[in-house]
């Protein structure tokens, strides 16, 4: 049986608000795995001082020296120009260069977004890129884009979307025949903005793919479609309204379970069954966000993200090179 061939994944060590934790989860994917490289991009001495604690394959991390960083607060576009030895930039630069397959990021969304469109470039024929994200429903996951790429998106743009999302749902998530749906303020054909009402016979004539019409917001969490688009205005807003009522509900529920006594007993009987419910709704477990129908793979992770977060982006993009997902777009649009 012929070696596997390693996916060599490009990780800007330095981006995020907790360096140690994106390092750490880049190690624990190395570590679990065999087919993983992994480039640690950022600012030397500190990524030797962190990974020294880690028992790992060291013939598959190399650390590549990068003395910028890129904070959230700088302009994109500007910091992309100028910071040409910011991990960001250095990292993305080695899948331009075809030296990695992938990169992944928790820095600034925005150098991100602009870093992937004009330093690894779109395939010929994508017209605008989108931002997907994997969104946890009651029956699995629904990948939702745009959400955060394309806020002037036109109607061929998210015809494209659904045609991209449908090939990820299919070969990443083994969805066979992925449901598309457009995001709408009602389900009936007539509704919707002008970009909606543009849109939905489009995709109602695109034979690549499965289009079961409109959904409402209310209803994406309930998991009856697979693919949901949308400009990223719209796109984005739904993400993180979802993030934050996610995060406020855990908060209440912890707060009633540990409010008197009897709540505390109830919840030790509980918890085990809690753990595994809420556990179907951490979007951390299905890795980052990818920026799609570029000439390589761009991975956007919170800027938050714990070490988790992190490995699963690691395994994701193993996962969108097994499946030569570049290969596949590019079959698409031919």
């Amino acid at each position: 049986m012929g070696k596997k061939e390693l996916c060599k994944i490009a990780v800007d060590a330095m981006g995020g608000d907790a360096p140690e934790e994106i390092i750490k989860g880049a190690m624990d994917a190395v570590r679990e795995r065999d087919d993983i490289f992994c480039y640690l991009v950022g600012k030397e001495d500190y990524i030797k001082e962190t990974i020294s604690q880690y028992a790992f394959d060291q013939s598959r991390v190399e650390i590549i020296d990068a003395k910028e960083e890129i904070s959230c607060d700088e302009s994109p576009v500007m910091a992309i120009k100028k910071k040409k030895d910011s991990s960001m930039v250095v990292a993305l630069n080695l899948v331009k260069e075809k030296k990695a397959d992938a990169v992944i990021s928790a820095g600034s969304s925005g150098a991100v977004l602009v870093g992937g469109q004009f330093i690894v470039g779109r395939i010929k024929g994508i017209e605008r890129s989108p931002l997907a994200t994997l969104m946890p429903t009651v029956k699995g996951a629904t990948l939702i884009l745009d959400v955060g790429a394309n806020v002037d998106a036109r109607s061929n743009h998210l015809v494209q979307f659904a045609q991209i999302g449908s090939l990820y749902m299919k070969h990443i998530m083994k969805v066979e025949n992925p449901k598309v749906a457009i995001v709408n303020i009602g389900t009936e054909e007539a509704k919707g903005n002008a970009l909606v009402k543009e849109t939905y016979p489009l995709l109602k004539d695109c034979a690549d793919i499965n289009f079961v019409g409109s959904i409402e917001a209310r209803d994406i969490h309930q998991g009856e479609v697979d693919v949901i688009v949308a400009e990223a205005f719209v796109g984005n807003v739904i993400l993180k309204l979802s993030e934050g009522l996610s995060k406020t509900m855990v908060g209440v529920i912890k707060e009633g379970l540990m409010s008197n006594l009897k709540s505390k007993i109830g919840a030790a009987l509980a918890l085990p069954a809690l753990k595994k419910t809420l556990k179907k709704f951490d979007a951390t477990e299905y890795g980052g966000a990818p920026l799609l129908g570029l000439n390589g793979l761009v991975v956007k992770v919170h800027g938050s993200a714990k070490a988790k977060e992190m490995k699963n982006a690691m395994f994701q993009c193993v996962s969108f090179k097994e499946e030569k997902m570049n290969e596949k777009m590019m079959e698409l649009l031919s």
